[in-house]
């Protein structure tokens, strides 16, 4: 694949693949988390079904996804691969999060994308063990 790929190409790919490897294992490139008043003020137009307020939570909350699925990288899946998965259980996290409840945003949601990277690593675990009549058995 690198022999097709021209100077410029190849240092394209470079410059993606270290922006990636950056972005995952340092906490510089997320932006920075909302003080706990604008995390009140964005909540409360959430509330009020805004949208944009919604997407800020999010995109200031993807720190936490970062540091919650380094928990699991001796699972063998792909760090980005855990990062996307952590993403879901956000956004559920911050669509379910009720602001009336005595819980801090984080600490809610932070249950959310470890419940959700659970539950792939569950259900990868299932189809580990399955087995398909067109897959020839173990040779000698």
């Amino acid at each position: 694949m690198l022999g097709t790929l021209s100077i410029a190409g190849f240092f394209a790919f470079l410059k993606s693949a270290t922006f990636m490897v950056g972005y995952i294992q340092s906490s510089n490139l997320f932006p920075e988390p909302l003080s706990p008043e604008e995390e009140r003020e964005f909540l409360v137009k959430l509330k009020e079904g805004d949208e944009d307020a919604r997407n800020i939570l999010i995109e200031r909350n993807l720190r936490l996804v970062a540091h919650v699925s380094k928990k699991y990288a001796s699972t063998n899946i792909d760090q980005d691969d855990l990062i996307s998965i952590g993403t879901i259980g956000l956004i559920k996290g911050i669509n379910s999060f009720d602001m009336n409840k005595n819980i801090r945003l984080a600490t809610y949601v932070a249950r959310c994308i470890e419940n959700e990277i659970l539950m792939f690593l569950r259900s990868s675990k299932k189809t580990k063990a399955e087995v398909y009549l067109n897959e020839p058995i173990r040779k000698r």
